[in-house]
């Protein structure tokens, strides 16, 4: 009799312990998670021309992913007289392929003209271009989604905010658009 209790402890006691490891890991693995973008950018400034609005990246998510803009958006998109849709596409079409070549092709000759290229429409705020911090959000995007888009860099951008050239936009799309083909 006594050892059935004794072997009884011991499973409890076994299940205890894993049950407890298990959850310890769940919990660090949940705070990695949440906090792997502590540094990413939160808004985003919007400028065409002399015009210059700032939106968050979360308003930024939601227009790409709903259509929905708001005020601040709907006005930067009239007074750069881009269409809703169009810039949609442009903040989401990208370069599509494995992430392992795509990281590949970032530390390769191409990766400096990517980042030049992404360079030219984001940016940290009146400052000049941040190639590593560039290169670093385009390697997150690359892991999270497998693809370079400029929303991506956008998103992992470290720093509070990024800078956007609605200007350039569109050219920039279209480039990336040639750049993608020829891979």
């Amino acid at each position: 009799m006594q050892i059935l209790q004794f072997f009884n402890r011991q499973k409890h006691a076994n299940f205890t312990f894993v049950f407890s490891q298990i959850l310890a890991l769940g919990v660090s693995a949940s705070v990695l998670l949440h906090s792997t973008n502590v540094n990413a950018a939160e808004q985003v400034v919007l400028k065409y021309g002399k015009f210059q609005g700032v939106v968050s990246v979360k308003e930024l998510n939601q227009f790409v992913e709903t259509g929905k803009t708001t005020p601040v958006l709907q006005a930067y998109l009239q007074a750069a007289q881009q269409n809703p849709s169009v810039a949609r596409k442009a903040l989401t079409a990208g370069i599509k392929a494995d992430r392992a070549f795509l990281n590949s092709l970032l530390s390769s000759w191409a990766g400096p003209i990517l980042v030049s290229q992404i360079g030219e429409v984001i940016h940290p705020p009146e400052k000049q271009l941040d190639e590593q911090g560039l290169r670093t959000a385009l390697s997150t995007s690359i892991n999270q989604s497998g693809e370079v888009t400029l929303l991506g860099a956008i998103r992992n951008y470290p720093g509070a905010s990024v800078e956007i050239e609605g200007d350039r936009l569109i050219e920039v799309y279209q480039r990336l658009s040639q750049f993608a083909k020829s891979f």
